[in-house]
């Protein structure tokens, strides 16, 4: 029995990746802002369609330099994401305030962060998660956090290249960040970025990520951090973006397959009206979480990886001790099953055949 695996990074073309090392080898110029790093930076804005776009060496310092660029210090957050959303607020000692999800979206409710900025005024900051790729309702988040003059940062791990209204997600909040690790659907190995609505904002992240030193005239403006993205690492994002669109494209059929095999089978995420979507993750909710551990356990049998992605609701780790009724109920039925560029049709009918007849 040949396994399928939950999740299989691209491994980037060799005689491309190949030609890019040498051209780094040849320069000696290994980080610091190098050529491939300019080089990666400019076809990655001219690709998803933003600005200020700022490579750093992992998503979860992308998150941390956002934080400190742009004074967060009390930020309200879902309870329904990667922990290093929260954590990373947690690390750098800023509180935290959590507002419930949408049941539906799997989003933060707008309705409940409201809640949250009217209760507590200590709140300066809201921090959104696109959970999955799936676009949380950005014009709603922004004109409560207009109206409360908050600022927002949204964790955009798993949406690049999604669109809303046919432009970035990314130009939404005054913040976004990405995720470059090798389970992404575009990765650099180890990486991420931050796209910044001011150009003021980009300028200071850029000097935080380099021990807070001005690279124009080497002043030393403030304490900083090394988060800088090397240039082999930029050599595999740029090898990957050659084939990006291919690798989204596949990834999107699959997940349309996926969708349509289990239709009227299993519970789904809605989607953001007018959003596009990338296939980065193919979620299911079960009816309990019985039905889940028994799904899960069926799969198993059958070779195919599955995860409770994500669990535990966040409310309940690190302390936190507060109720969010329906992120804990969702985390508690969510299943992510196999989903990769490298995977074929037959197997994601495969994978769907197997959930029809667990749950059954």
């Amino acid at each position: 029995m040949i396994p399928i695996l939950l999740n299989v990074p691209i491994i980037p073309n060799q005689a491309g990746l190949q030609r890019r090392i040498e051209q780094v080898n040849n320069s000696g110029w290994f980080t610091n802002f190098g050529p491939l790093h300019q080089e990666l930076t400019e076809r990655l804005e001219a690709y998803l369609g933003v600005k200020n776009l700022l490579l750093v060496s992992n998503g979860t310092v992308a998150l941390q330099v956002a934080y400190k660029a742009l004074n967060v210090r009390h930020a309200v957050t879902t309870p329904f994401s990667f922990i290093a959303t929260t954590s990373s607020l947690q690390w750098q000692g800023h509180d935290v305030s959590f507002a419930d999800i949408d049941g539906h979206s799997l989003n933060v409710c707008p309705t409940n962060i409201e809640k949250a900025l009217t209760e507590n005024k200590q709140i300066d900051s809201i921090v959104a998660t696109h959970v999955f790729g799936n676009p949380c309702e950005v014009d709603q988040i922004a004109s409560i956090a207009r109206s409360h003059n908050k600022r927002v940062i949204y964790d955009a791990a798993h949406a690049f290249g999604v669109k809303v209204k046919g432009e970035s997600v990314l130009t939404h909040g005054d913040a976004s960040t990405l995720s470059f690790h090798a389970t992404k659907v575009f990765h650099t190995v180890e990486g991420g970025a931050i796209v910044f609505k001011d150009a003021e904002k980009f300028e200071r992240a850029k000097r935080l990520i380099n021990f807070g030193i001005d690279t124009a005239n080497g002043a030393i403006t403030e304490p900083g951090i090394n988060g800088k993205l090397n240039e082999y690492q930029c050599a595999v994002g740029l090898t990957i973006l050659d084939e990006i669109d291919s690798i989204l494209d596949h990834r999107l059929n699959l997940f349309s397959t996926y969708r349509q095999e289990l239709e009227s089978v299993v519970d789904m995420p809605s989607w953001l009206e007018g959003a596009s979507k990338n296939g980065a993750y193919m979620p299911i909710l079960l009816e309990s979480e019985e039905r889940r551990t028994a799904v899960m356990e069926a799969l198993t049998s059958s070779g195919i990886q599955s995860r409770k992605y994500f669990s535990p609701s966040l409310n309940t780790v690190n302390g936190a001790n507060v109720t969010m009724p329906v992120s804990e109920d969702i985390a508690s039925r969510i299943l992510c099953l196999p989903l990769h560029y490298y995977m074929s049709q037959s197997e994601v009918r495969l994978v769907a055949s197997n959930v029809r007849g667990a749950v059954k």
